[in-house]
């Protein structure tokens, strides 16, 4: 679904960037607040975490139907396999838990597909 948003809504970085802000701020507020509520660490029903890290795999790229599946394939490999530190990240206390291990997956994703588009020319 975040992947669609992103291709359907014409952001500006500057407008990508803005609503990147919001979603990690509320995210990680709401994502607190839900853990106690429920009583669970990082429970499976917040998914404002893998809407910003989404947003984080691509950031820097053009949004192409392309670089968004591809986006949205590698972000979801390394937020199962959370390569370090995402995996260590899991440990900070609430909401920051939450958030901060699907940024670092988006952060890689990014990275791979940046190289790749240098490298190879794709995902165009």
């Amino acid at each position: 679904m975040a992947a669609v948003a992103l291709w359907l809504i014409p952001f500006s970085r500057l407008g990508l960037l803005a609503t990147f802000a919001g979603v990690v701020f509320v995210g990680t507020w709401a994502s607190d607040r839900a853990e106690r509520f429920l009583g669970r660490k990082d429970p499976g029903l917040i998914v404002i975490d893998e809407v910003a890290g989404m947003m984080v795999s691509v950031a820097l790229v053009p949004r192409t139907v392309p670089v968004l599946l591809c986006a949205f394939f590698l972000f979801r490999l390394f937020d199962i396999w959370k390569p370090f530190p995402a995996r260590e990240a899991q440990s900070l206390p609430g909401g920051a838990g939450v958030m901060v291990d699907d940024l670092i997956a988006g952060l890689y994703a990014l990275v791979l597909i940046m190289a790749a588009r240098w490298f190879f020319g794709e995902p165009r």
